[in-house]
């Protein structure tokens, strides 16, 4: 049971020190809040719900990994690397993805909705 309580806290030392630091986060997060209603019109059922929410919320689990591989390589190494710039660039890009994969599930269900359609 304490490795769950320390892990609790390391999870929410984590979730405060990106909230108050990392604007991508903070973006993030506040687009979720803002989503939540909005995606409570937009869904027919209790499952496009959590399709919804659940994309955003891979796009922060995305984000917050992301800059976990930022953080550890800066601290392995501020001078330039070209393996370096590799792993930052790959997680840039795993962002990119899960915002590509959001943004379509967002973009399929406002389509449905117009539509009057459900897939």
């Amino acid at each position: 049971m304490q490795r769950l309580v320390n892990a609790f806290r390391n999870s929410l030392r984590a979730f405060g020190r990106l909230i108050r630091s990392e604007k991508a986060f903070q973006q993030e997060i506040f687009l979720l809040g803002a989503a939540v209603p909005v995606a409570w019109f937009l869904a027919d059922s209790w499952r496009g719900f959590a399709l919804l929410i659940g994309s955003l919320l891979l796009l922060i689990i995305v984000e917050v990994l992301n800059t976990g591989i930022e953080a550890a390589c800066d601290a392995f190494s501020r001078e330039f690397n070209t393996d370096i710039q590799l792993a930052k660039d790959c997680g840039s890009l795993a962002v990119l993805i899960s915002i590509v994969i959001a943004g379509g599930v967002w973009l399929l269900a406002v389509a449905e909705k117009i539509a009057g359609t459900s897939i």
